[in-house]
């Protein structure tokens, strides 16, 4: 902590002391009952973060105007008095850890969730949609501004109510302030639009109405995009000349970024930078040194969190998706255990793309229980356990180390000699190195139990299994690259002298594919593992790359904002993209392909095949056969289940603690059945 001393000093905002420097920004969750209410584990998610020390709980965005404003159809509500009683036991919750609490009131715009609308037109400043292929919106008339402008107020009033201790205002994100402030949204011609100054009037007047409602000592904080980060739209510089008009009633500017089609620059693409955006939250500083900033992007880790501190870059850091991964980041870091914090590797596809396009309710791909953490560890095993864990990537971590932390004595073998299995490999990319996060804190985590052991360079035998005598074994195996049989294939990557490649060729050995300049590449196979490989290429000054992919589209299984990222790589860097293309010969240095009927021979320097992965489980027969035979409960799970990505693996290795509790009920049943027995005889005697 004295080497972090920034993050834990307090702040005073009006009545408002925060014990430390880390926020917790509001962020979409589908936890929210139908009705607008909270669920139980809704409350729970919020409750682990205010327990693990966070300063600001922000509670996330919540709808004031029903049913127009609404963005979700598992969004919070406060449209009206009933509504007050829910959020004053949040607040007592959250409370009751010494956090402080805001909660964002919002109006969606053009940006709202169409189902609840039943049939009516979505609202906007004007007539362009919130992003591309959403809904047109139709312009709102004067009279129905001033009456948002209300629902604004009526909603920082209950608020107060509620018991919070702060209110934001939204406006940024595409949501209906932002759609009036953003020129690529608002072309009125009347006095809220045109000039900078009439497209800050609705901002402008929704942040006085919420300071007279709430009084002057009540902390107001906005959330804004700082820049656009779209041609056309607000530059930083434009945003700060915005803000002048309305910054005066305002006591906390949070600064964030982009739009809904520059989406990967406000959820952060993996291979931002931590802090990326200080230089936003720097900027506005310095022309409103008088008001209390927030940056985001990508803090993850306390050394950069303290240097933005430290800097005077900003006053308070928005963890998001870091306190998602890690709901504790403030105490670990206060109790020295940074190497324990399980940090946020940027994938998004529970947080985001779970959300945001597949409308299920958010998950985490490195943190498997987001409402009841660490509570497992309070209920050890009664019984002598054993278990084996074959394979040592990140769902044999997750299951071997869960199962420890429960009281079972484990064992893990990995083949190989380190840890983390395809995470680490596919970590190997300049671009995805942040995985490598993940698999450092779980190998940290496995080091800190006593009672599991670790087997390097050993694959698992059936001797092993039998000397061990397990009550449970987990094969997590694993995958391997697909490589069907196209003519000429096997023969290419048999050849000494080849230019064609696996992935695994990559992987195993980068410092063999570090030439770029003048280089022409083609990938086969469009999804995840052949864009990380353009990806690498492009970006490096390859002359020319290529992708090949037989569906309609590339990246078509890929999280929201990976696929953003992805297509504006093959946009800038000229990828030539052959969709509905079938490979069909495989040649020394060309690729044969089929497309509507016609034959195309594809040249390249560097070729490379990445047809997707294939679960691999040599020995699960051998294994079913020893469980039958010795009463054991055989698990398959991860990669060698079915090939996907890391979060279903973890969460698979976090359900052990199911079969761990069957094991003990089946077991104390028995117990109890013998004493019983026992008892019966003796009182017979």
């Amino acid at each position: 902590m004295n080497n972090y001393q920034a993050i834990f000093e307090p702040l005073t905002v009006k009545r408002m002391t925060l014990k430390n420097r880390v926020v917790m920004p509001p962020m979409g969750t589908n936890f929210a009952n139908m009705d607008g209410t909270f669920s139980m584990q809704h409350i729970s998610y919020y409750e682990q973060r205010a327990k693990g020390g966070t300063g600001l709980i922000t509670l996330e965005n919540v709808c004031i105007d029903y049913p127009m404003g609404t963005n979700g159809a598992r969004q919070l509500r406060m449209d009206n008095d009933q509504y007050i009683s829910g959020l004053w036991h949040f607040n007592e919750k959250m409370h009751a850890y010494g956090a402080c609490t805001s909660v964002q009131i919002n109006h969606a715009g053009a940006s709202a969730y169409g189902l609840r609308l039943e049939g009516e037109q979505p609202v906007s400043a004007s007539n362009i949609p919130s992003k591309k292929g959403n809904p047109i919106p139709r312009p709102l008339t004067e009279e129905e501004i001033y009456g948002i402008v209300e629902r604004y107020a009526d909603g920082a009033l209950r608020a107060q109510r509620a018991g919070f201790d702060c209110v934001e205002i939204h406006a940024g994100h595409s949501y209906l302030l932002s759609q009036f402030l953003s020129p690529l949204y608002n072309k009125r011609t009347d006095k809220f639009g045109g000039s900078p100054e009439n497209r800050a009037r609705l901002t402008k007047l929704v942040v006085e109405a919420v300071r007279k409602a709430v009084g002057p000592f009540f902390p107001i904080s906005l959330r804004f995009s700082a820049d656009e980060l779209l041609e056309g739209g607000n530059s930083l510089e434009d945003t700060i000349e915005i803000l002048s008009y309305f910054a005066e009633e305002v006591d906390i500017l949070n600064v964030s970024a982009a739009l809904n089609d520059s989406l990967q620059y406000q959820i952060d693409k993996m291979n931002l930078a931590d802090g990326w955006r200080a230089y936003m939250s720097k900027a506005v500083k310095e022309r409103f040194p008088d008001k209390v900033t927030v940056t985001s992007g990508n803090i993850r880790s306390p050394k950069r969190a303290t240097e933005i501190l430290e800097a005077g870059d900003a006053d308070l850091l928005a963890m998001g998706r870091g306190l998602i991964a890690e709901p504790n980041w403030v105490n670990k870091v206060a109790n020295g255990q940074e190497d324990l914090l399980r940090k946020c590797i940027s994938c998004n596809i529970g947080c985001a793309d779970h959300r945001i396009a597949k409308a299920r309710p958010m998950r985490c791909t490195v943190n498997p229980d987001l409402h009841y953490e660490d509570d497992y560890k309070m209920k050890p095993i009664l019984h002598p356990t054993k278990m084996v864990v074959i394979g040592g990537g990140t769902t044999g971590l997750e299951a071997a180390a869960t199962a420890a932390e429960v009281g079972v004595s484990v064992e893990l073998f990995e083949q190989k000699e380190y840890l983390g299995g395809l995470g680490h490999e596919i970590a190997r990319f300049p671009d995805k190195k942040r995985i490598d996060d993940f698999i450092t804190y779980e190998i940290n985590r496995c080091k800190e139990l006593d009672n599991l052991a670790i087997h390097l360079n050993r694959a698992a035998t059936l001797k092993d299994i039998e000397a061990i005598g397990p009550d449970i074994i987990v094969n997590a195996t694993g995958a391997k690259p697909l490589l069907p049989p196209i003519n000429g294939l096997k023969e290419q990557l048999d050849n000494p002298n080849r230019k064609i490649f696996s992935i695994f060729d990559i992987l195993d050995d980068m410092s063999k594919f570090q030439e770029f300049e003048g280089k022409e590449v083609v990938v086969i196979g469009g999804g995840a593992v052949g864009l990380d490989v353009v990806e690498y290429y492009a970006e490096r000054g390859a002359k020319k790359v290529s992708i090949v992919e037989m569906q309609g589209e590339i990246g078509k299984d890929l999280d929201l904002i990976t696929k953003l990222a992805m297509m504006e790589i093959v946009e800038k860097f000229d990828v030539e993209v052959h969709v509905e293309t079938k490979l069909t010969e495989v040649r020394e240095s060309s690729f044969l392909v089929e497309k509507d009927g016609e034959m195309i021979e594809l040249p390249f320097d560097l070729g490379f095949v990445c047809l997707g992965m294939r679960a691999e489980a040599p020995m699960i027969r051998e294994l079913d056969q020893y469980a039958r035979s010795n009463g054991a409960v055989l698990l398959n799970m991860g990669d060698s289940k079915v090939a996907r990505r890391i979060m279903e693996g973890t969460r698979e290795a976090r359900d052990i603690l199911k079969t761990i509790e069957v094991l003990e009920n089946t077991r104390t049943q028995k117990m109890l059945f013998e004493q019983t027995k026992s008892l019966q005889v003796t009182q017979t005697i």
